[in-house]
């Protein structure tokens, strides 16, 4: 037998992880990411759960825990992997889940930096508060930063710049500038219906508020059913892509209840590139 792949073994590890505390199976069978008002939600939900190897006995934890756990969890896997990738994506990085649901958060970073007087404007005068809302304000759960890189770096195999030249380019730390958003991630830990589209919502922020290159915008979930996977993950020009925390394993409990109807809806989105495991997310932020 060949090795196994660093991704596969990093992918079990997430798993196990979750395991531990935050994918959990109650007293009564019903597996702590499902609803348990939906018959469907359940079913799919304990089939994963099984393929997982689900253990762990609990009784449900508060959703904002959970949903805390599972940033954490994600935050920890997308750090392990991608930074597996220098030779496909050198740089300096940092991968860290946002603490304290800070509204201002991406305003550290190079692209949103004009945040600040923003938000320092509006809270100076009430009128214009009232005009901007809140829709300048984006809290990613998990970013991925690049820091600005030294004249050393750039010029390691050939004397490409100076002090005449590239004197505005958001990459040379000489210029000044801040560090870089490179990607930010949206956890959801399961999609309901009233909090569908915040993912939507803060994805158009991001797009509408930048000065520079946009981010990458995904979503991570462990939304068990394809229905309320199809709220988020159909459609273009909003988020890049939504990644499932078990696609195989989806997939295959689909396959093993006969929901052929729901099977069909997975396929749509896997085969149109709107849904993908949460394997593939370190090459895509490669990109």
């Amino acid at each position: 037998m060949g090795t196994v792949a660093e991704f596969a073994q990093l992918r079990k590890a997430f798993h196990a992880e979750l395991l531990k505390a935050t994918l959990t199976t109650n007293e009564k069978g019903v597996v702590s990411n499902a609803d348990s008002s939906n018959r469907t939600s359940k079913a799919i939900a304990k089939g994963i759960a099984d393929l997982l190897k689900a253990e762990t006995i609990g009784e449900r934890i508060a959703g904002q825990t959970s949903g805390n756990q599972f940033e954490t969890i994600c935050a920890h896997f997308v750090e392990a992997a991608f930074l597996k990738l220098q030779h496909l994506r050198p740089g300096t990085w940092d991968i860290h889940q946002v603490g304290g649901r800070n509204r201002l958060e991406i305003a550290r970073y190079e692209q949103y930096a004009h945040l600040v007087a923003l938000d320092k404007a509006a809270k100076a005068d009430s009128e214009l508060a009232a005009a901007l809302g809140s829709d300048y304000t984006i809290t990613p759960d998990i970013v991925v930063v690049r820091e600005a890189e030294a004249d050393e770096t750039i010029n390691r195999h050939s004397h490409l710049v100076d002090d005449e030249v590239t004197t505005l380019s958001s990459l040379r730390k000489q210029n000044g500038g801040l560090p870089l958003l490179h990607a930010s991630i949206s956890c959801k830990w399961t999609i309901r219906s009233d909090r569908a589209q915040n993912a939507r919502s803060e994805a158009l922020n991001l797009i509408r508020n930048r000065k520079g290159r946009l981010p990458h915008v995904v979503v991570v979930t462990a939304e068990p059913t394809p229905s309320r996977l199809a709220s988020i993950a159909l459609g273009t020009g909003d988020i890049d892509c939504v990644y499932h925390f078990a696609l195989y394993e989806l997939q295959e409990t689909l396959a093993t209840l006969g929901m052929d109807d729901a099977a069909d809806l997975l396929a749509v989105m896997v085969d149109g590139k709107r849904l993908k495991d949460i394997s593939d997310l370190p090459l895509d932020l490669a990109i």
